[in-house]
């Protein structure tokens, strides 16, 4: 069934996303709702990508259980971890070493960038939201906050270990290099939007300009979190190299960070008060990640830059995981534009990504599109910007089409390798 030639299961995930939109006081009803009637109208007149009825969607299942036990082992467990971080003091002792006026919430967006480029998304956007708190004594502004998702996308954009999306990539063939030209656009987007957030953030509520009175470093928190960020890398990487097949089958990574977790537990323990809310809001992610693995998205656009730079775009709204592994399939981009275009794409919307929906967990005030979209304007020009300065200075220079056919990747294999980056960018995404 369509409606003036989309497909119906396009209008009513549309209507999905417009009703977050619009209803962000009632976000988890309306993505549970949506997915509710996606799913009845797919059981009695559609299909499960080419498999009908309840079989078919079985079969879906069974292949987006490791993306889902992922995605919910990562966001809790980094609820988690940012609770441990901002009782290790380094958010209160970072006045002492930040510049005191807006080229302070520069810096910090700085670190979250680099940060993102070895460490999950998610993880470092939520270290970025515990820092930020701290710093603007929970005053924080909705430009600055889009500005912390969009560091963490950015950062992991040109490594082949900081994003789910690159690290499909490099599983496929596509060599470290040609992902980690992507930091040129990154770079440029990080100077635009950085500034202006810095600014906006600034204008609201300065900077600390002094630790606060009896900060101090615990060595214990900060160990904890070290082992269970090295942890979750560890897997990532381990498995990627001696056997990827375990990551289509397990969930390995959202258990590395619980088995983390459950280790370090008697040595100081965790704030079990903050999971409540945080599975409200992964609920929330799980219900659209899921919505978005029900659309027939069955080939892309002739590659192109144009393509491209059309993905970008897209991946705010849709699963940047699916259309990495068609573009593979496809062949025929620079892969260091895809990686810039996809990985940071969703930071445009604060559901683009993963990384945007657990820093929505810890400040609600950003599940307005509206609010995002006036605030945050400045990460979209950064998108732009960066990705015509990619183009002007190292130019478009395309594998040849479909030589990554072969690869195998396909939205099933690569939803294994790390915390899914987008819903949007995410269906992570961070």
């Amino acid at each position: 069934m369509a409606i003036a030639g989309i497909p119906l299961d396009f209008v009513l995930f549309g209507l999905t996303l417009l009703g977050v939109a619009l209803l962000h006081r009632h976000t988890l009803k309306v993505a549970l709702t949506g997915l509710a009637v996606i799913t009845l109208y797919k059981l009695a007149l559609g299909d499960f990508s080419g498999t009908p009825g309840l079989g078919g969607l079985l079969q879906l299942l069974a292949h987006e259980w490791v993306t889902l036990a992922n995605l919910l082992g990562l966001l809790l467990g980094f609820a988690l971890l940012s609770d441990h971080f901002e009782k290790s003091g380094i958010p209160a002792l970072l006045p002492r070493y930040l510049p005191d006026d807006w080229k302070g919430g520069f810096v910090m967006l700085l670190l979250v960038f680099v940060l993102s480029s070895f460490l999950d998304n998610i993880a470092a956007a939520m270290i970025g939201g515990t820092m930020a708190s701290v710093l603007y004594r929970k005053r924080v502004h909705i430009g600055f906050l889009a500005a912390i998702v969009a560091a963490s996308n950015a950062g992991g954009s040109g490594s082949v270990v900081g994003d789910t999306t690159t690290t499909m990539m490099w599983i496929a063939g596509v060599s470290p290099g040609q992902v980690f030209e992507s930091y040129v656009g990154a770079v440029v987007a990080l100077a635009i939007f950085g500034v202006v957030a810095a600014r906006q953030q600034h204008a609201l509520q300065p900077i600390m300009k002094d630790a606060a009175p009896g900060a101090q470093l615990h060595w214990a928190r900060l160990g904890i979190v070290a082992i269970i960020l090295l942890s979750a890398v560890a897997a990532n990487v381990y498995f990627n190299l001696r056997d990827p097949a375990v990551l289509e089958r397990l969930p390995v990574i959202g258990l590395a960070v619980w088995a983390a977790i459950a280790l370090t537990t008697p040595w100081r323990r965790s704030n079990w008060g903050l999971l409540p809310e945080a599975t409200r809001g992964s609920v929330f992610l799980l219900s659209l990640v899921l919505c978005a693995s029900m659309m027939p998205v069955q080939h892309l656009p002739a590659a192109s830059w144009q393509t491209a730079f059309g993905l970008g775009f897209v991946s705010a709204v849709f699963d940047n995981i699916p259309l990495t592994a068609l573009a593979l399939r496809q062949g025929g981009y620079d892969w260091g534009f895809l990686a810039y275009a996809v990985g940071f794409g969703g930071s445009m919307l604060w559901f683009g990504s993963s990384a945007g929906v657990a820093l929505a967990n810890m400040y609600p005030e950003a599940r307005s599109v509206a609010a995002w979209l006036k605030g945050g304007w400045h990460v979209a020009l950064g998108y732009v910007a960066g990705f015509f300065v990619l183009l002007a200075v190292l130019g478009w220079h395309p594998d040849a089409p479909r030589v990554r056919q072969a690869a195998g990747i396909s939205p099933v294999t690569s939803a294994a390798y790390s915390a899914p980056e987008s819903l949007a960018s995410s269906f992570t995404s961070p």
